[in-house]
């Protein structure tokens, strides 16, 4: 008897696990095929500069955020709205920031607040304003990534330097379908290594994600902290 009700009950676990699978699948393939290809490039502008600049500075605590440099995005790509004097440089990222093949890539909801300690600012923005002036100049998603890795080659676009870092603690930005806000959280950048040496999603480890990004040829590791940036608790 024992015996039969563990074997209904696998089968039945066996089930869910298929359905959530093929779920998961659909879900997936519908969200990518949602976003096929570029918009209007007004539809990834905000209207409102200065709640751009608001955005952007939400991503770091005010500490950090009120003397950084601010970008924002225009029909001519990013631009200096705000001169910092900490090295530091806040901006909004679009879609077009993640890897290859993401989902949320040409989603022009997206709004991910981000605020650069001065490494990453002199490292890892470079890439971020070339992806951004490659689909401004009407490149396909697999034409932007080509365009990077022949930057990466000719060396205009630099390595990593040691330490580069951010911070994504806004509470106000939108990180996709399906992510919706996430969580308060740090960023680190790294020269492509195994996420292994660093723990990632070991149990018990803070370092819940480990990114593999072949294409911008780096590891970013991602750590949930406890607080948005402005000092509200989340729960990671």
């Amino acid at each position: 008897m024992k015996r039969k009700l563990f074997s209904t009950i696998t089968l039945k676990i066996f089930a869910l696990a298929l359905t959530l699978g093929v779920a998961w699948q659909v879900n997936s393939q519908g969200a990518k095929t949602n976003y096929p290809n570029m918009a209007p490039v007004d539809q990834y502008l905000m209207p409102d500069k200065n709640a751009e600049i608001a955005l952007a500075r939400s991503a770091a605590p005010d500490s950090i955020s009120r003397d950084a440099e601010v970008l924002v995005l225009t029909q001519h790509g990013y631009e200096t709205a705000v001169k910092g004097t900490n090295g530091f440089v806040c901006l909004v990222e679009r879609g077009w920031t993640a890897p290859l093949d993401d989902p949320n890539f040409w989603n022009p909801k997206l709004r991910g607040a981000i605020c650069l300690n001065p490494p990453a600012a002199r490292t890892y923005l470079p890439i971020t304003v070339k992806k951004t002036q490659l689909v401004f100049a009407g490149s396909s998603e697999a034409q932007m990534f080509e365009g990077v890795k022949v930057a990466f080659d000719k060396k205009e676009l630099p390595a990593l330097e040691p330490a580069a870092m951010c911070y994504m603690m806004s509470k106000e930005s939108y990180l996709g379908d399906g992510n919706g806000h996430w969580h308060s959280h740090l960023m680190f950048f790294t020269p492509l290594t195994d996420p292994a040496a660093w723990g990632a999603g070991l149990p018990g480890s803070p370092v819940v994600v480990g990114v593999k990004d072949t294409q911008d040829r780096m590891n970013v590791f991602m750590i949930p902290v406890a607080k948005w940036s402005d000092g509200t608790p989340d729960h990671p």
